[in-house]
């Protein structure tokens, strides 16, 4: 496993959506960009801004349940990619012994930067979708001012109507 860290939420160009980029940690710093989604990244970029909500979000009640519960996380590991897809788990410390939960990478993030404990990436995934930093053709596009995702996702909750969610309707 490789330890990481959160550089930046950004939006990709091609595919017009959110993109979390990590970095290693250590002298390699290739990027690993993984796409997410718009609630994900604001729930991310409000951890890195240490924006307070006046509720919990999701992830603050997560933090919240496991740290109440006496278990504290440890870390989180993407472990693998498959299809497309990559795969995440917390790991846990209770007092019956560590626990790993699966997760999206995006969830995990938006819980690791609210405890805060080390992102992992496994080696394999960084030799598979990890981007060496000279070769910022494969990096996502960055967006001018960091607040754009935070304001795209609010025109989003301002336009949706409940019935949009409706599989009948």
């Amino acid at each position: 496993m490789v330890e990481m860290e959160v550089v930046t939420v950004q939006i990709d160009g091609g595919a017009n959506s959110p993109v979390v980029v990590l970095r290693e940690r250590s002298e390699l710093k290739r990027l690993l960009p993984i796409l997410i989604g718009h609630p994900e990244a604001l729930a991310i970029t409000f951890a890195l801004e240490r924006y307070t909500t006046p509720r919990p979000m999701t992830h603050d009640l997560l933090h919240d349940v496991i740290e109440d519960l006496g278990a504290t996380v440890q870390r989180i590991e993407v472990t693998h990619l498959q299809n497309g897809t990559f795969y995440a788990q917390l790991v846990i410390s209770t007092e019956a012994g560590e626990r790993c939960i699966s997760s999206r990478p995006s969830d995990a993030i938006a819980v690791a930067l609210r405890v805060p404990c080390p992102i992992m990436v496994d080696e394999n995934v960084l030799a598979i979708a990890g981007v060496a930093p000279e070769d910022s053709s494969e990096a996502p596009v960055e967006v001018e001012g960091g607040d754009d995702v935070v304001e795209q996702f609010r025109e989003f909750i301002d336009s949706v109507n409940p019935d949009d969610f409706n599989p009948n309707g």
